[in-house]
């Protein structure tokens, strides 16, 4: 799914958090998978958005992540990888999502602890739905 911003200043602090977002993911997806049984690999993606999936396999089991719907776990409130959106590079629709302010202060400076904490457990879930 495609996030839709409700303000100008949802989608600007989005800009912000977005790439601290992805780097803490990328990060805690390599840590996942230095203590797991599954491997895992990258795949470009095009469209709707440029991106990429995260491509786990283990004997003959096969799943797809994308991984900015990691990033949007950890950078919106409330926002769930179910089912549906667990592989949604095909996924033309969009739902509408709130910035966790949280996660800039006033001055806008990122809270790299929480995005830390946000990350571990968007990725942690993933593994632990894996076994």
């Amino acid at each position: 799914m495609k996030p839709k911003f409700k303000t100008r200043l949802a989608w600007e602090k989005a800009q912000i958090l977005m790439q601290p977002a992805l780097i803490r993911v990328l990060d805690n997806i390599r840590k996942q998978l230095d203590k797991s049984s599954w491997k895992g690999s990258y795949q470009e993606i095009t469209h709707p958005i440029p991106g990429y999936l995260l491509c786990l396999t283990k004997g003959d089991r096969n799943i797809q992540i994308d991984i900015w719907e990691l990033c949007y776990q950890v950078c919106f409130q409330n926002y769930n990888l179910t089912p549906h959106n667990i592989m949604s590079s095909s996924d033309n629709s969009s739902c509408e999502v709130d910035i966790d302010d949280r996660l800039l202060d006033e001055t806008g400076e990122i809270d790299w602890q929480l995005i830390e904490a946000k990350a571990q457990k968007a990725v942690r879930d993933v593994f632990e739905n894996l076994e």
